[in-house]
């Protein structure tokens, strides 16, 4: 593409003023928008895609718009936030509500929208929410058409215009046209993309001198040229402006036009598109975007931004959603490299898990869990006492103000550390519902206890079942397995853990595997752990977490080894405690010490089993019950600096 000769020493490369508001696809694809039964919520808006499709690939940019003081608007932020996208300028309106689209996808062709956007948050942006000193921290502006519909936006956006001309910095129009949006549509008709308007396109041109790079579809020049023949809406276009034009050809690809415009666009270079099956159109705009201006913005090639820009649509029309489905570097790297065309990607395994690990995750320091997922243990303890469920609900609340008092033990004394549980739908439902929202470490498990061969506790439709958790819950699940079982009973337990395992990947949900090989078994080699991982690796099985039993020094090195081969993605590895007392517990943590890979433990019968049983035989009260968690679970903690130190 040639030097841009962008302004160097810049804390952002892009900032993007616009459209932000929640989306709300329907999930049952097929349906009329009157027949869908439930949505999937995602971060929305034409600029607020883009920003956050560029953070996902490494670019700095930030949003400039305003959300309501509610909570769709702090989902927003949030979003944008675990993107790596600056939100500081992002004005929180406390007199209207967030945006909301309600989005169908009927079929290939048809994609029934209904805005929701009277008076919403984004459209109060106002020239005096722009500040000049914050525009002049960035390589470029862009701005998307809907933000020069209204009057209110339109001077909003002509003030930005005006302070990155006096900082030098790159103008970049999204044109991205909805008739509805300027009024020429009926209110419903969220989906009509295009309608001739001569005022709108007059409007348009006036502002078309002003910005260095213009991108649309056909239909967008068409409204930004006037008329109804693209060749001539460009050249009238190009009167007015000395831009880059790069116009979008749907799955032909794109060509990118830098002087006069040729006799035909073939003439010129067209850039051709990925070819894949499309599930969902909506998006894919903002995707092309996102991908070229991560190459325009790092001085690409016009085939690089391109090759970018094409490979992020097809990726995002093959997916349920338009912001969390941008790819990141290692899903472009991973389609460019492929030996053969991927045209499901939807379909491909690998890139699933790509989409998956690949993109920004909460960031875990070294974990102490408390695990109080069992459910036979405690019911028979119960029962041993003339004690009903109810109990066994309330003790496993008790337990979730220790692990409070925990965290606030770690904090105080200033240990770099999460703290987190694992805790059962049957008897800790309402302890997961107390403790998501904070930040903690949530696994909650799927498996019978004591199956072997496996089996799941809410039976074999294991997805079903995860449609109603939280995303940040984590998927546990645990199985006897040993890679010397005989061969019936092992092929049994594989299919039921990759089952597990895709699963995970179309809910979403992080994995964690708990492999304990059972105790009778005649094959005990020291590298049963070793093995069993390393199978399940090669049938294609990557869980986000292990959590396995105390190993030697010598094991632990093949371990770290094994996953940083085979999984560099692995979030790492748990130690179980399986009632040992503490001592040994510690012993274990010695051995695990110089591990690259061991994260932390999630212990339970060694902290709850004293004085669970004393709790529920009566024999102490709940503040009692509380101290005695804490004490223990912080002298696990203890043993566990002293051997990392």
């Amino acid at each position: 593409m040639g030097q841009t000769r962008f302004a160097t020493g810049r804390d952002l490369d892009l900032i993007c003023l616009g459209r932000l508001g929640v989306d709300l696809y329907a999930q049952q694809v097929g349906a009329r928008l009157e027949d869908v039964s439930s949505f999937a919520k995602y971060l929305g808006g034409s600029s607020a895609n883009i920003a956050f499709g560029t953070a996902r690939l490494g670019l700095r940019s930030a949003m400039l718009s305003r959300v309501g003081d509610d909570h769709m608007g702090r989902f927003l932020l949030e979003s944008l936030t675990r993107e790596g996208c600056d939100v500081s300028a992002v004005k929180v309106d406390a007199q209207r509500l967030t945006a909301l689209v309600l989005l169908g996808l009927k079929d290939r062709e048809t994609f029934p929208l209904v805005f929701y956007r009277e008076n919403c948050a984004d459209m109060a942006l106002r020239a005096d929410d722009i500040d000049p000193a914050f525009i002049g921290t960035s390589k470029a502006l862009l701005i998307t058409g809907t933000h020069f519909s209204t009057e209110g936006v339109y001077q909003a956006s002509l003030k930005a215009l005006e302070y990155a001309e006096q900082h030098n910095v790159r103008r970049v129009l999204d044109i991205d046209y909805r008739p509805v949006l300027w009024g020429l549509a009926g209110k419903a008709d969220g989906e009509t993309r295009f309608v001739a308007n001569e005022t709108v396109s007059a409007h348009v041109q006036s502002i078309l001198p002003r910005f260095d790079l213009i991108v649309g579809t056909e239909e967008e020049f068409l409204i930004a040229g006037g008329g109804t023949d693209l060749l001539a809406a460009l050249r009238k276009v190009r009167s007015l402006t000395d831009a880059a034009l790069v116009v979008k050809l749907g799955p032909q690809g794109c060509t990118v036009i830098h002087g006069p415009i040729p006799a035909r666009l073939e003439d010129g270079a067209i850039y051709p598109g990925v070819r894949v099956e499309v599930l969902n159109v909506l998006g894919a705009g903002d995707a092309f975007m996102s991908g070229f201006l991560s190459g325009w913005l790092e001085d690409a090639t016009d085939e690089r931004c391109c090759q970018l820009a094409n490979a992020c649509g097809a990726l995002v029309v093959s997916r349920h959603a338009c912001a969390p489905a941008m790819p990141t570097r290692a899903e472009l790297d991973y389609l460019f490299n492929s030996p053969v065309p991927i045209t499901r990607p939807d379909q491909d395994q690998a890139l699933q898990r790509l989409h998956q690990v690949s993109v920004p995750r909460k960031q875990w320091q070294q974990l102490f869990v408390f695990a109080f997922d069992h459910r036979w243990q405690l019911l028979e303890m119960a029962q041993q006492y003339g004690r009903d469920h109810a109990s066994i609900c309330a003790l496993k609340q008790l337990f979730i103000k220790a692990v409070e008092q925990v965290e606030t033990d770690v904090r105080q004394r200033g240990i770099d550390a999460d703290v987190g549980l694992l805790a059962d739908q049957r008897f800790g439902q309402d302890s997961l519902n107390a403790a998501t929202g904070r930040g903690w470490f949530i696994a909650r498990p799927v498996e019978v206890q004591g199956s072997r061969p496996l089996a799941f506790e809410h039976g074999r439709s294991i997805g079903s079942n995860l449609i109603a958790w939280p995303q940040e819950h984590i998927i546990k699940c645990l199985v006897q397995f040993h890679p010397d079982d005989e061969p019936m009973l092992r092929l049994e337990q594989e299919a039921q853990i990759k089952g597990l395992y895709q699963a995970s990947l179309a809910s979403g949900h992080e994995l964690l595997l708990e492999i304990i090989p059972p105790k009778d078994h005649p094959s005990t080699f020291p590298d049963v752990m070793y093995r069993a991982i390393k199978r399940l690796y090669n049938l294609g099985i990557y869980p986000a977490w292990w959590k396995i039993e105390a190993q030697t020094p010598a094991v632990w090195q093949q371990l770290d080894a094994l996953i940083q081969a085979r999984d560099p993605y692995c979030r790492g590895v748990l130690l179980l405690g399986l009632n040992a007392p503490a001592a040994a517990l510690a012993e274990g943590f010695g051995h695990a010490r110089n591990s690259t890979t061991c994260r932390g433990f999630a212990v339970g019968r060694t902290i709850f089993q004293e004085p669970g049983r004393a709790w529920l035989a009566g024999e102490i009260d709940d503040a009692t019950l509380i101290e005695h968690v804490q004490r223990t679970f912080v002298q696990l903690i203890d043993a566990w600096q002293a051997a990392r130190r």
